[in-house]
């Protein structure tokens, strides 16, 4: 038993060393992978879970991630490329999952980034007269 918890240690240490994780989805990693190695050892079928749990489209922005509600994986933002791999575009994904369509399927902290970046542009001033 303590064999399946080190091995899902080491590699929840993995993941977390190429991407950033929040406690509680480290802790939930940790228990699902030690679990599946344990029955695995124990030789009992292991079942694939065939959606994630369900996730509430309001928790799935989070300050550093949001959270992909097809498919429970988390980005900094969630891209066409990846919803085209759930067969969604991004219009339908809002739609099916309740969002506004002028949402950005972006972490907060990028928001704000970006937000920060084009207030800096000032785009919507002049930047002066044309020289004829």
């Amino acid at each position: 038993m303590e064999d399946a918890l080190k091995s899902a240690l080491e590699i929840v240490k993995a993941q977390a060393s190429v991407r950033n994780m929040t406690d509680e989805e480290i802790t939930a990693m940790v228990r699902r992978l030690a679990a599946g190695i344990r029955d695995i050892s124990l030789g009992l079928e292991v079942a694939e879970p065939d959606q994630p749990a369900a996730l509430d489209p309001k928790k799935a922005l989070k300050e550093k991630t949001v959270t992909c509600l097809e498919c429970g994986k988390s980005f900094k933002v969630i891209t066409k490329k990846h919803l085209a791999s759930h067969g969604l575009t991004p219009e339908e994904y809002k739609l099916k999952h309740g969002y506004k369509k002028s949402m950005p399927l972006v972490c907060k902290a990028l928001q704000r980034e970006r937000r920060k970046k084009m207030k800096d542009m000032r785009l919507w001033e002049k930047k002066g007269k044309k020289v004829a």
